[in-house]
This record gives structure tokens, sequence and C-alpha cells, in this order.
């Protein structure tokens, strides 16, 4: 069992990331399990802290199944597994209906999340792109591609474990992937961590409060 919880990956992935500290980075984690592992990636880089929202499109008789994923943006932006949404026979109309639905799920979670204040900047900065594991990776492929779209100077992808072809399948999408564990037996995310309980909306919205709140010259110290 290689993590004992999140905040143990993440603690571990800021290790691997310590070379990103001086070239300004922001971490821009993935809701909700992202989230305390990108806090412990921003305390340690002395970077700010900031979400993508995104969500995965499901399978209408298996939602686990993701055949594509949305993401935040103006527009938003929009990933489809064209070929697995053929070969399943989904319709236009299901998806239609799926993607207006998880729009207003980001709607939701951004009025939640970000209440009040401002976000971070990602223009001409590292932007560090953070799960707490990857499966298929259409909403880290969404992710990504949002990222992307608000001009860094370098995008990083940035989690525990993904199985290896994953991997392979999101290197066009980023500049540099850092990833602990890619093992050949992956079946879930949840195996990898002893601890792997849900996160909550009242998690994130503190995790980010408490992000703000700490100076960048006290990161390291609070942690």
């Amino acid at each position: 069992m290689p993590f004992a919880d999140r905040r143990d990956a993440g603690r571990r992935l800021a290790a691997a990331l310590a070379r990103f500290k001086d070239r300004r980075p922001t971490v821009l984690a993935l809701p909700r399990g992202g989230v305390p592992v990108g806090f412990e990636i921003a305390m340690r880089l002395h970077a700010p802290l900031d979400v993508v929202l995104v969500r995965k499109i499901g399978h209408p008789w298996s939602p686990e199944l993701a055949i594509g994923a949305l993401a935040e943006g103006e527009p938003p932006v929009r990933f489809t597994d064209d070929d697995m949404v053929t070969e399943l026979g989904v319709s236009r109309a299901y998806l239609d209906e799926e993607i207006a639905r998880q729009t207003r799920e980001i709607d939701r979670r951004k009025q939640l999340y970000f209440a009040a204040g401002s976000r971070p900047g990602v223009r001409d900065r590292t932007a560090i792109v953070v799960d707490d594991g990857i499966a298929t990776g259409a909403t880290m492929r969404a992710a990504l591609r949002a990222v992307h779209k608000r001009r860094p100077a370098k995008l990083v992808l940035a989690v525990p474990v993904a199985p290896s072809s994953t991997l392979d399948s999101l290197r066009a999408e980023a500049d540099e992937i850092v990833c602990l564990e890619s093992p050949d037996d992956f079946a879930a995310i949840g195996q990898f961590y002893a601890d792997f309980r849900p996160v909550e909306d009242e998690t994130v919205i503190e995790i980010l409060r408490q992000a703000t709140a700490i100076p960048p010259t006290d990161r390291a110290r609070e942690r």
C-alpha cells in the first residue's frame, strides 16, 4: 500500500516536484480528492492553490465508466471519447443532457468554493495540475486542456498513481508528467491508499481557506 492517505501522497509528490519551487508555480487540484494532495504540494512549493472544476461524463448504464469529461472555461472545455460513444451506442440526446447536468454541477461548485475572493493566476506561470490518481484519464485530459487555454509558461501533470497506458495517452496534453507509481496491476485508485475516504465539499472549502490564509513565507514552517 504505497500511500497512507491523500496528505501523505501529497507530501511525497511535493518532494518529486521540488525543482519547480523557483519557477513561479501555481498548483491546480481536481476536486474533490485532488485538493488534499494539492494542498501539501502548494505548501511545500510556497505556491498558490486553486482548483480545476471538471466533471466526468459517465455512461448511461454504468456511471463510473467515463466516456468523456467537461471542464470549466469560457466556453467550457469538453472532451468525449468518440470511439467509445459509438461502440457503446450512447445517444446524442443523452450526451447533451449529461453535459447540461454536469455544467450545472460545475457552476454550483464554483459558487460554493469561491463565494468570496479572487482566484490565483496561471498565465506565464508553471501550472501544476494535480489529482489523487488517474484511471482512464478523461477528467484529467479535460482539466489539462482547460488550464492550457489559460496560457501557462509550463504545464505539468502531477499524480501519485496512474497506469502507464493512461500516462502515455496524456503525454501530448502536458509539457511534463510526474507520477510516483505506475503499476501494471492497476484496478482502481483506492487500492493504492490505506485511507481513501470521500472528500466532502466542506473539506475542500476549508483547505482552500487555509491555503489562502497562510502567507507564502510561513508555509514550510506551518507544515
